[in-house]
This record gives structure tokens, sequence and C-alpha cells, in this order.
């Protein structure tokens, strides 16, 4: 069966699947409790200096969608408000008692490098295999100058991640916020100041609904509430993007990356790591299922693998990389249509809905025999795929590519592109 072992910057564990920074990470007993289950490792939820860290009720937002519970949520919770020197003890007893099992601890204090300074000895000493520098969290601790107010400006990236390489012999993994317009400036800042590698996504700056009997955002602490940290499944398009625009930097290639958002199964993480990521972080799929969804990531990743001839994560990682190119790049000349398999549409007609009303009118319906018949119209068809998308039955419609005998062609090329033009 294929070999799973992961060693991300000399973290060794039995296998990729990391529990993140979060609820699910803040004790000893949840992080026996997952490394019992099969988790390769944890990263401690996020530690400060014995800061006035005092939570709220409640903490937790949802966006449900339909009967799915949970494919966003959002929290408006702390870092850990348990006692440092408690949480110190109980990594270090976690880790003599695990090992083989990876144990990186998530830090947050002052932007000053004496508070850094203090604090690395003291979580070096628990014999953790490394830290993680929370540079992401957008509330709550962004307004007392940390977490996301340290991510987002690049200068302060590189200058913490100096430090801490100065001051501890740990890998340094730096966390990154997705709340920024360039993801790769705080990823390059990051490389410069000597970090080994970067996670991202931390949340997403999000208010997640709005009560409208109280009218106040959710969650509503006695009568008000407030921006929270989004992430779950729906974040997932919006990790993947940036985790491939670091992979594919020039300045940033080679950084190793540690993946997180919206991670729920093997398959989400086989993604992350085909666009170049070593690990994955998981947390809101926990939360929503236990700790023993770690078992079908494990059995699935294996399985995928040994079916494509994967016999290491290596085999396989960063693969996608070359393939994700810019818009301008991409072959204009090439085209698809949509085929329908009549034995196994249903009728349903959504196919003809969404195209007739909404995009190029390419799907007939028709009266067949009695019988509703759905067929594509191939020339008016612009392969655009939202019948593909909306389709309840798998396999039922797809794209097929179509020879138009033309060459390569992409936007810089074409004589239509008015900035071509200009620059002849």
């Amino acid at each position: 069966m294929a070999d799973i072992r992961s060693n991300f910057v000399g973290i060794k564990s039995p296998n990729p699947f990391w529990l993140a920074s979060a609820p699910p990470t803040d004790k000893e007993v949840n992080v026996v409790r997952a490394f019992k289950a099969g988790w390769g490792g944890v990263v401690w939820k996020t530690l400060g200096e014995n800061p006035p860290v005092v939570n709220v009720s409640s903490r937790y937002g949802a966006l449900h969608l339909n009967d799915s519970r949970m494919v966003g949520f959002n929290n408006i919770e702390l870092i850990s408000d348990r006692p440092l020197e408690i949480n110190l003890q109980e990594i270090k007893k976690v880790k003599r008692d695990w090992p083989d099992r990876a144990m990186v601890v998530s830090l947050m204090v002052p932007c000053e490098e004496e508070s850094w300074k203090r604090i690395l000895p003291l979580v070096e000493e628990t014999g953790a295999d490394g830290i993680e520098l929370n540079f992401g969290c957008p509330h709550g601790m962004s307004e007392r100058g940390m977490g996301s107010a340290v991510g987002q400006v690049p200068e302060y990236v590189e200058m913490v991640a100096r430090w801490c390489k100065q001051y501890t012999r740990m890998p340094v993994i730096v966390k990154l916020t997705p709340n920024v317009t360039d993801i790769r400036h705080p990823a390059r800042a990051a490389k410069k100041g000597g970090a080994d590698a970067v996670s991202l996504i931390n949340t997403i700056n999000s208010i997640c609904s709005v009560d409208l009997d109280l009218m106040a955002p959710t969650p509503v602490v006695d009568g008000k509430g407030t921006h929270g940290g989004y992430c779950g499944p729906a974040v997932k398009p919006v990790a993947l993007n940036m985790t491939a625009e670091i992979a594919r930097d020039p300045e940033t290639q080679g950084l190793p990356i540690s993946a997180i958002g919206g991670i729920s199964n093997w398959r989400d993480a086989a993604e992350f790591m085909a666009l170049g990521a070593g690990t994955a972080q998981v947390c809101t799929a926990a939360m929503h299922h236990g700790f023993k969804i770690v078992d079908d990531m494990i059995s699935g990743l294996k399985n995928w693998m040994d079916e494509k001839g994967h016999a290491t994560i290596e085999d396989f990682r960063g693969r996608a990389v070359p393939n994700v190119t810019d818009w301008k790049f991409l072959n204009i000349n090439f085209k698809s249509i949509a085929e329908i398999d009549q034995d196994k549409c249903i009728k349903c007609g959504l196919c003809h809905i969404a195209c007739e009303d909404t995009s190029h009118q390419a799907i007939a319906a028709q009266r067949l025999e009695g019988k509703r018949r759905y067929e594509v119209i191939e020339e008016e068809c612009v392969g655009c795929n939202l019948c593909f998308h909306v389709c309840p039955v798998p396999d039922c419609i797809t794209m097929v590519s179509v020879k138009t005998g033309k060459p390569y062609l992409n936007w810089t090329q074409d004589p239509r592109n008015p900035m071509r033009k200009a620059a002849e």
C-alpha cells in the first residue's frame, strides 16, 4: 500500500493529516483522543504570554445550504484562555507519550522582540517539533496589534520571522492571513525572514449571517455581534488559489506549504498536495464530524495513490502547479461542447432552464413520443459548462472537446487584443 508518511521541514508524522490550531487542539485530553484516532499531528491552539484572554458566549456562526449543515463556519473565539504554564506542561507530556506524532505549537504575542524572545525557549523546552506563527486571526487579537494586524504588513511578517529564527532551533512556520490583496507579498516576506515554511489560509474576515429577529450579526452576544473568522468547506476554493499562487511564484517556489482551508476528506487533501502542499491541516470537518474522520482520509488517500501508482506523496505533490497559469495564456482556440447521455437523463430540465434563462440558449426542450427530451444545439453551445454543474445526475452531461483545426492561440498573441496592437 502507498506510503503516506510525512517529513515536513524535518517534522515527521505517520501521515500528513494534522489538526489545525483551534478548539480541537486546546488541551491534552483532546489531543490524546485525536492521536488515538490516528491523526498524524496537531498544531496546538495558539498560546500567548498569559494575556487577559476572555472569551464570549456564543462564539460560533454557520452557513447552512439546504440540507448541508456548516458549509461555512464562523468563529469569534480568541487564542487559548488557559494559563500558559498549564498548556506548556500538557504539550510536554503529550509529546513525550506520542513521540512519533507531529507537535507544532501556534504562538501569538505582541509584535515586540522581547516578547518573542521570552516565549520561544519555554516552548522549545517542551520538546515540540516546531512553531507556527499566528499572523492570521482576524478578530479580537487583531485589534490588539496581533494576528492579522501583523500578517497584513509584509515588513512585520519578515521581522518577526527573523526574530524567531534567531531565538529558537525549532522550524518556524508562518501562518498567513487571507485578508490581503495579494497573498504572495506576505509569503515572500516570510521567506525573506528565514521562515522554514508557510501555512495557509487562516480564517477569512466575515459576518456569517444576520438574525432578523434580533437584528444583529450571528453569533449574537447580548444583542450585539461582530465580524469573525470564516472557515469550512466554503473557503476551500480561496485556499486552493492562494496555495497555487505561492507555489508558482518564482520568489517563493520551493517554500514548503502546510495547507489549511475547507479540507474535509482525502480528495481535498490530495488537491492541495497536487498544488504543492506537504501537509493538510483540518479543523471544521473534525468539529463537525469528530476525530474518527481521519480513518477515511488515510484509507482514501492510500487507495487513490495505489490506483494511480503513486508510492509516496512526493510522487504527485506539486504536479498540478505547472498547469496553473494566467488567463491570458489559455488557448482561446480550444473548444468543447456539452453532450447529454440520454440513458442517464432523468428529464428534470434543469440544464435547459439554466441555459435558456441565463446562458446561451443552447439546449432545446423537445417532445419525443410524448416524452420530454433535452438536446444540445451544437452550433449554439459555447462550452461554458453551466449545464454540467446544474445537472443532478453524475456523468449525465459531459464536456467533449471538438477539433477546430486551429493552432494554439492565447490572448497575448491574438491580433484582436488592443494591447498587443499598441505594443507593436
